[in-house]
Formats: C-alpha cells, sequence, structure tokens
C-alpha cells in the first residue's frame, strides 16, 4: 500500500454507503510498475529462505495504467526485481476481474508444465488519472500493489477450479479513461472539460457510471455464482467463504442479498484502502487467512466483475495457501 493515505471527510453520508473511511494514493510521477516492485520486494523480504527470485520462471503482470504503452511494464518489473533472463513476462489488462483471470492463466501454464513458480502481480493505480471534482471516482478508489506466488502442489482436488468467465463489451464505457489510447491519441486530442452530477472531469481522467456499474453487478453476478456452484457441482451449504471483488460496502451487501450467500462467511471491508480493482482480493485473502483456520476454507468462491464489462469466479482451495 503506498504511504500517502486520504481520508474521506465531510462526506459522512457517501463514507457510510460505501463503508470506504480512508484510502492509499500514489504518489506524482509514481508508475505501475514502482508499486508493483514495491510488493513483490516486501513478497521476497517476508518469505526469505522460502522463496528465491531464481525460482521465478514466469511473471504476469495485472495492470490497466502501464508505464508505457510499449514497451511491457512486466519485463520492466522483471528486471528491477533480478529474475533470471529466462523468465516469461507479460502484462494483461483487467481491472475488477482480473485477478482471477490471472490464477486462471497461471492454473493454465503450470498445469501444462510452461511455468512452475509463477508470480502473480496486480498494480492498481487509478487515483494517478483521477480528478478533486469528480465524487463518482475520488471517495472510492485507492491505490495498491499485491504479488502472489504460484506453485504446483498434491492434493486430492484442484486448488483451483470451476472457473467460469464472462465479458459485455457494450458496457465498456461504465468505467472509462477516455482520452490517451489509440482511439483518441493523446498528440491529437485536446483535454476536454466534462460536467456532470458527480462534479467536473476531462476526457483524460478516469470516470465511472456507478448506476451503470451497479445494474450491471446486480444482472450478472447472481448468474456467475450459479454457474460456478454448478461447475463445482456444489451448493452453497457447501461453500466455506466468498471472497468477492471489494467495490464498496453498500454493493457488496446487496450482491451478498441477491446471490442468497447470507449463510455464507462472507468478506466485507473496504474501510481503509477502499476499491483497488484486482488487488482487492488478494488483499482480502490476506485478512481471511489470518483470521480462519485453513480446513475451513477448503471450499473459497472468489468473483471478480466491474470494468469491461467483465466478470470471473472460481472454487479455491485455500487450505494450501501461506501467509505470513
Amino acid at each position: 500500500l503506498p504511504p500517502t493515505v486520504e481520508h474521506n471527510i465531510g462526506t459522512a453520508r457517501m463514507e457510510d454507503a460505501t463503508g470506504i473511511e480512508s484510502y492509499h494514493v500514489v504518489d506524482e510521477g509514481m508508475a505501475a510498475s514502482d508499486i508493483a516492485v514495491s510488493a513483490c520486494e516486501a513478497f521476497f523480504s517476508r518469505y526469505e529462505g522460502k522463496v528465491s527470485r531464481e525460482d521465478i520462471d514466469f511473471l504476469l503482470l495485472c495492470t490497466q495504467l502501464p508505464d508505457y504503452f510499449f514497451p511491457t511494464t512486466a519485463c520492466i518489473v522483471a528486471d528491477r526485481l533480478g529474475l533470471k533472463k529466462s523468465v516469461g513476462a507479460l502484462d494483461y489488462n483487467l481491472g475488477c476481474s482480473g485477478y482471477v483471470y490471472g490464477l486462471a492463466l497461471a492454473k493454465s501454464l503450470i498445469e501444462t508444465g510452461l511455468a512452475r513458480r509463477l508470480l502473480l502481480i496486480t498494480a492498481s493505480n487509478y487515483t494517478s488519472v483521477g480528478n478533486d471534482l469528480n465524487q463518482a471516482m475520488k471517495p472510492i478508489f485507492g491505490d495498491a500493489a499485491t504479488a502472489t506466488l504460484l506453485e504446483p502442489v498434491d492434493a486430492e482436488r484442484p486448488p483451483l477450479d470451476a472457473f467460469v468467465f464472462g465479458t459485455d463489451g457494450s458496457g465498456y464505457d461504465g468505467i472509462i479513461m477516455e482520452a490517451g489510447g489509440s482511439r483518441f491519441p493523446a498528440v491529437r486530442t485536446p483535454v476536454r472539460v466534462i460536467h456532470d452530477e458527480h462534479g467536473e472531469h476531462t476526457n483524460y481522467n478516469g470516470h465511472m457510471d456507478g448506476m451503470k456499474i451497479m445494474r450491471f453487478t446486480l444482472r450478472e453476478v447472481p448468474p456467475l455464482v450459479d454457474a460456478v456452484l454448478e461447475k463445482a457441482g456444489i451448493g452453497r451449504e457447501d461453500l466455506d467463504y466468498c471472497v468477492f471483488h471489494q467495490a464498496n460496502k453498500l454493493v457488496l451487501e446487496y450482491v451478498r442479498k441477491k446471490c442468497k450467500l447470507m449463510d455464507v462467511p462472507f468478506y466485507n471491508n473496504v474501510r481503509t484502502v477502499g476499491n483497488t480493482i484486482p488487488s482487492t482480493i488478494p488483499l482480502a485473502l490476506l485478512d481471511v487467512t489470518k483470521e480462519t483456520s485453513p480446513d475451513k476454507l477448503r471450499r473459497v468462491m472468489m468473483a471478480g466483475f466491474g470494468v469491461g464489462l467483465s466478470w470471473a469466479g472460481c472454487i479455491a482451495d485455500l487450505s494450501h495457501m501461506m501467509t505470513i
């Protein structure tokens, strides 16, 4: 988590609905590779003697704001971490569903023998394209980076299983930074100021249509939950825990009710970090695995949903997961 913290002061109503009191923000000039490297260095320091840099043979980096359009930010991160040159490294551009997608990619690489020790990194730095006058995004999104090591284990059933994916590109403008890409290149796209019910933003700021995203979430997440359960061959009563993308407190309360998960332990805590896009689920896993014994984490449903529009879910056996 970047050291700089901002507080939602004077927005009691918003704070009560979102559950977000404060969030971390990157300093000016800090890029995706900077927070990604910080997370990885913390990882290697924490697991010194258990995980060696030389053991990493693949690196996946989930970010929507890479250092450059090219080269690939994962290549920069691999070099700054001092990983061997035979390592595979790639970026993939996804937001709220990004961690679950990353787990699926990692599973595929490991189970096919293409990788053995893989580092999955999320780097969220939406505040760098934020706007103090845009109340749709500023009180909600925070910055963070996470590092997760994946490797094969002996198990009675797959520790990561029952993946289900979904995509609806017709809702692409629900969360968007309009200018700067190849559709509206920065070299020939002037800054345009936009006023709406959430305040003011420009075409170079991130922007979210909150109600559109809420409707999408309540429409697509319940069928996603049903599809994952069906694919896993289990019922809601078999779930040990649910760790969903931490959009905000209100959204998660609605999702839990709509998905009929009131009897399942359900993580909902964005109080001091906010919505950190693909980093929300791994940050939540840190808390869940600290507070819950491994034998009560054998069937954990994960689900990510948001920008894209994109969604994904799976079942994870976290009894093998080691955290310090």
